[in-house]
């Protein structure tokens, strides 16, 4: 009993995706790829936005941010889970546990909270054209960021503080590849009634709220273009909500799926499934699905890696400090 209740002492056991010893170095290699990707494909998306003046508009200031917080919410699972596979090891600390669910939380907060500021961007940019400027003018947009933040900032830490009050067996085991909060409630000593109520009324307060905002925005576009008479103008608004909705779809329906869904099922296995589709898999298509498609942020791209490549192949070591400034300042 004296283990059980020193909690700050305890260390988990995360029992991964799979115990097939010949599968660890598929899913080493397959998911440092992924990481790899997105990290990449994400920094280079916020180097474009930050380097072009042509770039610093609403809805690319929105893209950047989205971009930061994937490469966080991807970063705060994916390279302890690496490890562990790498050293054929499944601890991790109590400490380190919490500090996964807090990062995680806030992070996916803040994914839902910026898909759904986004949607809004464009219901304005498309339905009020004429007053876009006016609303989405650069307070509003850092207003509704550092709203964001500070909202999920406090929702986060709330979890945490609940969470500290529970006990929990030395080498507890947990079903999952990462410290998922549903998970982690499961296997507590304690009763966790307040925990499981405070995480539904999270959930449907910053999931299914901003789900239901973007809904409504998107039928307000949809609308406002079946009106619209340029064929070209209808396809490119089309084409732009029609990407922003596949974000929203597969990050939300799986992350939704995996909260809602833990208090009526106990399959493990479906639910790390669902957990890999929302906390890896939308972090690396959303530089392809929602930035890259875009032929302002690829021309910045192209030009920056053309400039990169001049400058690594032909510069001198004062040439290559004078490329860098040229780049910075792009």
């Amino acid at each position: 009993m004296e283990a059980d209740n020193l909690t700050e002492l305890s260390e988990f056991l995360l029992l991964g995706l799979s115990d097939d010893p010949e599968l660890q170095p598929v899913l080493f290699g397959l998911f440092l790829s992924m990481y790899l990707v997105t990290v990449l494909r994400n920094l280079l998306i916020i180097l474009a936005i930050s380097s072009d003046s042509y770039l610093h508009t609403p809805m690319y200031f929105f893209l950047s941010n989205l971009s930061f917080v994937d490469t966080c919410f991807i970063s705060t699972t994916v390279p302890k889970m690496l490890v562990n596979i790498q050293a054929r090891s499944k601890d991790i600390s109590y400490m380190g546990c919490l500090t996964q669910v807090y990062f995680l939380m806030m992070f996916a907060g803040m994914d839902t909270f910026l898909l759904a500021v986004m949607a809004y961007d464009r219901f304005v940019a498309i339905c009020h054209p004429l007053q876009y400027t006016v609303i989405m003018n650069p307070h509003l947009c850092g207003l509704l960021v550092l709203a964001s933040w500070f909202i999920i900032f406090w929702v986060s830490l709330v979890h945490i503080l609940l969470m500290k009050r529970l006990t929990f067996s030395t080498g507890t085991e947990i079903p999952h590849f990462f410290c998922e909060l549903a998970q982690v409630l499961k296997v507590a000593r304690s009763d966790t009634l307040l925990n499981n109520i405070v995480l539904y009324v999270a959930t449907a307060l910053l999931g299914v709220f901003p789900v239901a905002g973007i809904l409504f925005s998107y039928s307000q576009i949809v609308s406002s273009l079946m009106r619209m008479s340029s064929t070209e103008g209808k396809y490119k608004a089309f084409s732009t909500c029609g990407s922003h909705l596949c974000v929203v779809s597969l990050f939300n329906g799986t992350g939704l799926g995996v909260y809602l869904s833990s208090a009526v099922t106990h399959s493990s296995q479906s639910s790390s499934m669902a957990s890999v589709m929302y906390a890896m898999v939308t972090p690396m298509l959303n530089p392809f699905i929602y930035s890259l498609r875009n032929k302002d942020v690829k021309g910045v791209l192209g030009r920056l890696l053309n400039r990169a490549a001049s400058c690594l192949l032909w510069g001198t070591t004062s040439e290559l400090r004078g490329c860098y400034w040229s780049i910075k300042q792009m």
